[in-house]
């Protein structure tokens, strides 16, 4: 009887860790890692980006699609790094963003869209972006390899271009700050300089290279999204659909970069 309490003890030990902390297990490596504390950057602008598109009655269904799915993610993902932190002071930043991601995530899900809060919701996006793109960084650095420092950057493209189409959404829906036509041009300007660098870069395998000549042409309309001109809610339609496509492709790249373990 004894050796069965035993027993059971040891599995219920067993169960509480996993419960407790299961997210240790699910990063894989430091550049899985990476890749995960990325998606946290670009989802904090992506999330800004659909809301103003529900708030204009921009592509509804997908844009709802994609709040409901990556808010939920935003929880896990978290925690999941958190878990994971290799430093105390990695920690320190995911306690950090931890708190911040609360208020934010109070703010898009608390009620219906409306152009109150969407007027907040850019310095509430931003302030989750930095912690987390200081978190991504903390863990590139970390790393100490080249590979490692690919992730982050082809990571960082992601973040950019969301946070191009949340500024141009947010001054489709009137909710910009007056600086946002300067902060999509500064994001812009980085988007092309990083985009040559990770086109040059010596570690690039063929398949990689394919996908950056693909991410150069999906910029292309992106770009050409922009500054379009003419109807204004057939232009945030465009806007929302080409942010997605290249988001796709610099994820693609820095899920292959991921994989090249040095």
């Amino acid at each position: 009887m004894k050796r069965l309490f035993a027993l059971l003890g040891l599995v219920f030990a067993v169960l509480i860790d996993a419960a407790g902390n299961p997210a240790q297990a699910q990063i894989a490596n430091i550049n899985d890692a990476i890749n995960k504390a990325g998606s946290l950057r670009y989802t904090a602008n992506r999330l800004a980006k659909v809301y103003f598109q529900i708030g204009m009655g921009v592509e509804v269904d997908r844009s709802r699609r994609i709040l409901d799915s990556q808010v939920a993610m935003y929880d896990r993902r978290v925690v999941e790094l958190k878990n994971y932190s290799p430093t105390p002071e990695i920690k320190a930043t995911y306690l950090a963003l931890e708190k911040a991601w609360g208020d934010y995530k109070d703010l898009l899900v608390g009620a219906k869209p409306n152009q109150e809060a969407g007027r907040r919701m850019i310095e509430v996006s931003e302030e989750v972006v930095t912690i987390a793109n200081k978190a991504t960084g903390q863990l590139a650095a970390h790393s100490g390899t080249a590979s490692g420092k690919l992730v982050n950057i082809s990571g960082r493209q992601r973040m950019l271009s969301q946070r191009i189409a949340k500024y141009a959404q947010a001054m489709a829906w009137g909710v910009a700050p007056a600086d946002a036509r300067d902060e999509i041009a500064k994001s812009r300007a980085e988007f092309v300089q990083m985009l040559g660098e990770l086109t040059s870069a010596p570690i690039n395998t063929q398949q990689i290279k394919d996908e950056l000549e693909l991410g150069k042409q999906q910029w292309m309309f992106f770009d050409a999204a922009l500054t379009g001109r003419g109807d204004k809610k057939a232009n945030s339609t465009n806007l929302a659909t080409t942010s997605e496509r290249i988001l796709e492709v610099m994820d693609n790249v820095t899920g292959m970069y991921e994989k090249l373990l040095k």
